[in-house]
């Protein structure tokens, strides 16, 4: 595959694209917006920045991206569609039909990928003419930094429109996770969401500041999660018994009063609080500082995470070459003292 079709240039939809050009793929992108490419080249130029941090692919040229004046001219010479439009479901499944129809024009194997948050493809897809070419994939905010893309097809996705749009993805450099069944938000947005929730139900009840709950977590587990997950986090937790022990031993707690995972009432006092504890975190800062920052931060925790890896796999190597040495040494020893006698 050489050129993709970004459909909707929001910030997901131009983060997806920055991230195309970037492994040299050339991008033909189509918004309503008036102001629609202007938007979207100045987000790949903020982009590229970070891009070029990590590494630009063979022939990336942040130039290679056109603007077409409707979503089929844009599917008509693509090799991959990548929809990014509004999270509304009656506006997504118009539109996917519509791409839909231009896929199978475009070519035998062109598949159609939606970026939505939550929806299951099954209900996005009830109007379209040709949902074998219809699949998720959810990436996570901005797309051109974090790897993790979600891909789930719906009750008539084809297995080979899912299993292509996942190698695509592989190939371009995404961690891929191929869903077996769809779910609402598929499944890291809902261990998001429940974090979320918690957090908005403190907040709420005075209990915690919003400061305080992103300092609970980027001084706390959040620093663990770049290596191991929860689950793995919990095994390391049981000690030398794992989650087995870790279960035995603290699954009681699970009964505690430790979590409210239905959402509070969204009242116009914790909307408030919320904006005014963002904005002490902000600490008066622009947006775009804030995005420089969590860019280099995220390339920063990226880089440290692979360093740390390899020098695992280094020292495993070493351990078990000093571990085959020593006892080819001994062996060799007892060897020679037998034959000695």
């Amino acid at each position: 595959m050489r050129t993709v079709a970004c459909i909707g240039a929001g910030v997901i939809g131009a983060g997806w694209a920055a991230y195309f050009l970037a492994r040299g793929l050339r991008v033909r992108a189509w918004d309503p917006a008036p102001d629609a490419e202007e938007t979207l080249r100045r987000v790949v130029d903020a982009a590229w920045p970070a891009l070029t941090e990590l590494g630009l692919a063979e022939g990336a040229d942040r130039d290679a991206l056109t603007m077409f004046p409707t979503a089929a001219e844009a599917v008509a010479g693509a090799d991959f569609v990548q929809e990014s439009a509004p999270e509304d479901l009656t506006l997504k499944r118009s539109l996917l039909a519509e791409l839909a129809d231009a896929a199978v024009a475009a070519g035998p194997d062109v598949v159609v990928a939606s970026s939505t948050s939550g929806f299951p493809m099954t209900d996005m897809a009830t109007t379209a003419a040709h949902p074998d070419r219809l699949v998720v994939g959810h990436p996570f905010n901005p797309p051109y930094l974090i790897p993790l893309v979600e891909v789930v097809g719906g009750e008539r996705t084809a297995a080979w429109a899912a299993s292509r749009a996942a190698d695509f993805y592989r190939h371009i450099g995404k961690s891929v996770i191929e869903m077996e069944r769809e779910l609402p938000g598929f499944i890291a947005n809902r261990l998001q969401e429940a974090i979320w929730r918690e957090a908005l139900h403190m907040v709420a009840a005075g209990e915690a500041t919003p400061e305080e709950i992103d300092r609970s977590i980027t001084d706390g587990p959040g620093l663990r999660w770049p290596v191991h997950g929860p689950c793995l986090t919990f095994h390391l937790a049981g000690g030398r018994g794992g989650m087995a022990h870790m279960l035995d031993h603290f699954g009681p707690s699970l009964k505690a009063p430790w979590t409210r995972l239905e959402a509070p009432e969204l009242t116009r006092e914790l909307r408030d609080d919320m904006v005014a504890g963002a904005e002490v975190s902000a600490g008066g800062r622009p947006m775009a500082e804030l995005v420089a920052e969590r860019d280099r931060a995220v390339i920063a925790v990226r880089r440290a995470v692979a360093a740390a890896r390899q020098t695992t796999v280094q020292t495993t190597v070493q351990t078990t070459v000093q571990t085959t040495v020593q006892t080819t040494g001994q062996t060799t020893g007892q060897t020679a003292g037998e034959t000695a006698r």
